[in-house]
């Protein structure tokens, strides 16, 4: 099997190719569930390589299978969608899906897994050879969504079966902050769970000019709102890193005269465990049980739960290993947990999985993620090809001997 310094050979020949893959799919964006022009260019360039392809999974997803052994199955993940960002760029390759951006760097895990298949190719019959080995590309949906039952696309493919045989999966998500040639990469939680909430609190609307004949429903979301900022200070451990943010507060009333009848409040819990989860709520329910005190009355809603993303420390050690010996233990640093949130902790759970960060940070001027000016230097697209094939060349015969 070829070297570290062979696979990034390999993948540096095919820079170029994976950087036009990428403004391709840059300028042609789809939100989640929605990606049918996507998935048929993923299908594409996988049966170009000779991969068994079917599309359809988890309503829009890809799975792309190398070989049909009863050995160790590697499993390589990146999604596809956008989200709902008007471009602010003036590059060449800016959304032409007015409304839709690759804001968060989607576009280019698709890139940097498919040049990694394309690494692979070759190597596949070797492996199948000794080991009885398959490479499953999962090319998923909807990472940055659910859908109208509140699940996204990892749930979604999972529920297709997209893991049947899987002994480890590996994905990598572009990191904005991080220098362009750098790998971040940790052992244990990497990313925060996540879960979405909405209050709607109730009350009794009325003229303005008589507010005391109301129950005013902007005063006592107010009120809760103050209360869930003390959550995080007052009743969660500082030993234990936790987020609660209110991002949106709609009043049913639209003029200044009219007290409403309702608030809805939107907001977003984030912590590293799921005991702090599960206080989180609580404390949560407490906040909002001011609405009851004051007259009125509230409800919750939680959709789109991700849990955190831990990485499993044998598969994690494995993959750094494959990323020192390709671009040198200097470009490979630890990272610190982030408060992001990502689907791909759905499938390790299930499965050991290891989740690492690509530097995309562009020199001088630094993007951020989710927003309008979002762009990255291309520049280590190969770097990410040639990590994730390394890894899956080491990871069959680690899984090999594991499972023995």
């Amino acid at each position: 099997m070829s070297s570290a310094n062979d696979t990034l050979n390999n993948a540096r020949s095919l820079q170029k190719e994976l950087a036009a893959m990428r403004r391709h799919l840059h300028s042609q964006p789809e939100l989640g569930f929605q990606e049918h022009e996507t998935a048929r260019f993923v299908c594409d360039k996988l049966e170009k390589l000779g991969l068994d392809v079917t599309n359809g999974i988890g309503k829009t997803g890809v799975v792309g299978n190398f070989g049909v052994g009863r050995g160790p199955t590697i499993a390589i993940r990146a999604d596809m969608d956008g989200l709902p960002i008007d471009e602010a760029t003036t590059t060449d390759y800016y959304s032409k899906n007015q409304g839709v951006m690759h804001a968060c760097g989607h576009d280019a895990h698709m890139s940097c897994a498919i040049g990694a298949a394309s690494i692979l190719t070759p190597h596949i019959k070797q492996v199948q050879a000794q080991y009885g080995a398959r490479v499953k590309m999962v090319m998923q949906p909807s990472e940055e969504f659910s859908d109208e039952e509140g699940y996204s696309g990892a749930y979604r493919m999972i529920e297709d079966n997209v893991l049947d045989g899987v002994s480890a999966i590996i994905g990598l998500h572009m990191d904005a902050s991080l220098p362009a040639g750098k790998i971040g990469i940790a052992p244990g939680p990497v990313m925060a769970s996540a879960q979405h909430f909405e209050v709607k609190v109730h009350g009794i609307g009325g003229h303005g000019a008589f507010p005391e004949n109301t129950i005013d429903p902007v005063v006592i979301a107010s009120q809760i709102v103050q209360a869930i900022q003390q959550i995080i200070s007052r009743r969660i451990s500082a030993l234990d890193p936790a987020i609660i943010t209110v991002g949106s507060f709609h009043s049913s009333s639209t003029r200044g005269n009219v007290i409403s009848d309702t608030v809805t409040l939107r907001g977003t819990l984030r912590s590293f465990n799921e005991t702090v989860h599960a206080k989180l709520q609580q404390e949560l329910e407490r906040a909002c049980s001011i609405a009851e005190i004051m007259g009125g009355r509230h409800e919750i809603t939680y959709v789109n739960a991700y849990p955190p993303t831990v990485n499993d420390p044998d598969i994690t050690a494995v993959v750094r290993s494959a990323a020192v010996d390709a671009i040198g233990e200097n470009n490979v640093v630890h990272i610190d947990p982030k408060c992001w949130a990502e689907d791909f902790s759905m499938y390790q759970k299930i499965v050991p999985g290891c989740f690492f960060f690509l530097g995309a940070e562009k020199e001088n001027d630094r993007r951020t993620h989710h927003t309008a000016n979002f762009d990255i230097d291309e520049s280590s697209l190969y770097i990410g090809s040639a990590v994730l094939a390394e890894a899956v060349k080491r990871l069959i015969p680690f899984m090999a001997q594991r499972a023995n």
